[in-house]
């Protein structure tokens, strides 16, 4: 069985990703749970496995589930096609919204 290696930062996710942030100035292992909604919203098959690399398969199932409070419809379904376990039904940012219609600008 193949170790996953763990990564010592983010600087090979595309930079594209992070255009509002100085990934430079970025602590990732705390500011994981924004990384990885991000990767999740925006990123493709290479980013979803760089974050898997650097924070662990089981660290960003949990996040997705437990700790992202808000993705957009679109970013939960490509979430459960990126990791086919998932449900939405655990998932907190579904469990969230999942009867509330959401209204902006």
């Amino acid at each position: 069985m193949k170790k996953e290696q763990k990564l010592t930062d983010i600087s090979t996710l595309k930079t594209q990703l992070f255009w509002d942030t100085d990934i430079n100035k970025l602590d990732y292992q705390k500011a994981y749970v924004p990384i990885i909604a991000r990767v999740i919203e925006r990123g493709d098959q290479s980013e979803i496995d760089e974050i898997v690399r650097l924070f662990g398969r089981e660290k960003v199932l949990l996040t997705i589930c437990n700790e992202i409070k808000f993705l957009p419809n679109y970013a939960i379904e490509r979430a459960i096609r990126f990791f086919p376990e998932l449900r939405k039904e655990d998932m907190l940012c579904y469990l969230n919204r999942k009867d509330e219609s959401y209204h902006w600008i």
